[in-house]
């Protein structure tokens, strides 16, 4: 980011407009909105201009704008429609240590006006630092669609009922309260303070009756790594956890998702590497479920697919912990919608086995008789280091040579690269390629290289017959 999101205390600042027309009202009536005085330099005021000064909103100076009426400002904004008087603002401006915001020039801004949806006091503020005004009104219509119009009411009652929540204690339980009473409060029909008084007493009660609250382990899956592949009940429990346990292949931008007054421990396992002992992980879930916290446990991809799930959920179920599961989309789906092709195809493959190549105690063995089968596909999970054993298991059995293999690293990510060989040959060229994220082999398949925005695609090896494997 280049610019900060804040919101700026208004009480005594003193901003100045200097400019005329269109644009300097637009910027007067953002203002006019705040506490700040206002002061506007404009030499051929419009009939709203005149309207403001007339009703004693703003100070309205039909003059020029000079250096020293610029000293006891806060804010000023060069609104000019002629480009060289807003660039003798702006550097007026700026030596006198003044913040200062010019039209249409975002590298002369020392600040930028956002998009806003006004629900007085709530206040949600759009910004795309300076490059896309359109689409910031666009998501600015986006939000108060979802918003509703009522909703700084409800916010103004919870500011004078604050003092009366205090009964409860501080953290989680008031926490919860204030979920339950936004909840509740903004769906409401009648919005009148005592209807709000009503809704906050009954609720306050129930809570008052609550012990300790009750803890609970979320199992939620973090998909391959795009956030925009969360489903939308990931994403909601995510925002509401009060801890975040998660996995070393979920990304920052997913995490971003959290409150930031969450806890967050690193749970990171990585195959043949340091990793924390899966009792330590246990104990950390149960630890801070017993303490009422919701508690989401983030695994890459889906929970239930070589995410050891059994043996945290065996440990809660023991200790009486609640427990949910939410499904996410698994590396193997979102390999194949990456390349632009099915898992299983008639004609190709009737079936798809998803299988690791190593396990805890190392390489892991399988029915390999069983895998070679023209009439299967494989999706194997964690295959980097163990690439050259599984090609050499499935050759020893049988394997066709010529059996395509699509290897893709770092599904769905930004820096998502694939290529597509044999089986006889993909071991090398993942030498080549160097690839070190995370690896997703699917055996039997042709992918499409280069569709859906794979940054560095890598040239097919060997002549594959599309759509067919032949006969391991």
């Amino acid at each position: 980011m280049n610019y900060l999101p804040i919101f700026v205390s208004t009480g005594g600042c003193r901003a100045i407009v200097v400019g005329g027309g269109l644009l300097a009202e637009a910027k007067c009536r953002a203002l006019l909105k705040t506490a700040a005085e206002v002061v506007l330099f404009c030499e051929e005021p419009t009939s709203v201009m005149l309207q403001w000064r007339d009703e004693g909103r703003l100070q309205l100076e039909t003059r020029a704008c000079d250096v020293s009426d610029l000293q006891t400002a806060r804010l000023v904004y060069a609104a000019s429609e002629c480009d060289h008087d807003n660039t003798r603002i702006a550097q007026w401006s700026k030596e006198a240590a003044v913040w200062v915001n010019v039209v249409d020039r975002p590298d002369a801004c020392d600040f930028i006006t956002p998009a806003i949806v006004d629900r007085d006091p709530v206040v949600v503020a759009i910004g795309t630092e300076g490059t896309a005004p359109v689409l910031a009104q666009q998501i600015k219509l986006d939000v108060e669609s979802m918003l509703p119009i009522h909703l700084g009411v409800v916010a103004r009652a919870a500011q004078q009922f604050r003092h009366r929540v205090r009964q409860l204690l501080p953290g989680l339980p008031r926490r919860r309260f204030w979920t339950d009473f936004f909840q509740r409060s903004t769906q409401q029909a009648d919005l009148s303070p005592a209807a709000l008084e009503a809704t906050l007493s009954t609720l306050l009660g129930q809570h008052q009756q609550r012990a300790v609250p009750e803890g609970k382990v979320i199992f939620v899956g973090a998909g391959p790594g795009d956030p925009d592949l969360l489903t939308i009940k990931a994403r909601r429990v995510i925002q509401e956890a009060d801890v975040i346990v998660y996995d070393r292949l979920v990304g920052d931008h997913i995490l971003d998702l959290a409150r930031k007054e969450a806890k967050f421990i690193n749970a990171g396992k990585k195959g043949f590497g340091v990793s924390m002992p899966q009792a330590d992980i246990s104990a950390h879930l149960l630890c801070e479920a017993s303490q009422g916290q919701i508690v989401v446990r983030l695994k890459g991809g889906d929970p239930g697919m070589f995410g050891r799930l059994d043996e945290e959920l065996t440990a809660l179920t023991a200790a009486g912990v609640t427990t949910e599961i939410i499904p996410g989309i698994t590396a193997a789906a979102a390999a194949a919608a990456t390349l632009q092709v099915s898992l299983t195809q008639r004609g190709r493959n009737t079936r798809v086995t998803f299988l690791t190549a190593h396990d805890a105690k190392g390489y892991a063995e399988h029915d390999w008789q069983q895998l070679v089968d023209a009439e299967q596909a494989l999706a194997v999970y964690m295959g980097r280091k163990t690439a050259a054993f599984l090609q050499g298991r499935l050759l020893m059995h049988g394997a066709n040579r010529l059996t395509p293999v699509t290897c893709i690293e770092n599904v769905s990510r930004r820096d998502q690269r694939a290529f597509v060989s044999h089986l006889d040959g993909f071991v090398g060229a993942l030498g080549q390629q160097r690839f070190e994220g995370p690896l997703m082999i699917l055996v039997g398949i042709a992918g499409v290289v280069g569709a859906s925005d794979l940054r560095e695609p890598v040239n097919s090896v060997g002549t594959l017959e599309r759509g067919r494997h032949g006969s391991y």
